[in-house]
């Protein structure tokens, strides 16, 4: 497996995690995930397109004007690679959550699974 094919799919899994609506999001996800690719993390356990977008939607919706974005490289083998993340203010580039996802892409590319740690949250969560 080339470097590449990971760096692809976890630039895909941050556009779906930023798409700023709806459409967009939905766009994302099919080009991110397989139709039966699952999230799982402490929070969520979801399988499919419409229930992936839904926990994006819910994660934006609870932390208004911040992005993910990718904490060091993206290290992979075979058909699994990790990397981390943070989710950073746009205004002040505060990092109150940061986490690491290991995925297992399928044969097109897409993730077919994603397991989420989470690193740091902010109190009170």
């Amino acid at each position: 497996m080339s470097a590449h094919r990971y760096e692809t799919a976890v630039t895909r899994y941050f556009e779906a995690w930023n798409a700023a609506s709806a459409e967009q999001r939905a766009k994302a996800v099919a080009a991110a995930w397989t139709e039966d690719g699952r999230y799982t993390d402490p929070l969520a356990d979801v399988t499919g397109h419409e229930a992936l977008a839904a926990v994006i939607a819910g994660a934006q919706e609870q932390f208004p004007g911040f992005e993910f974005r990718p904490a060091g490289p993206v290290d992979g083998h075979h058909d699994t690679a990790r990397f981390s993340w943070e989710l950073v203010s746009v205004t002040d580039g505060s990092a109150p959550v940061a986490g690491s996802d290991v995925i297992t892409l399928a044969e097109d590319g897409r993730i077919s699974s994603v397991r989420g740690f989470l690193d740091r949250v902010p109190a009170g969560s």
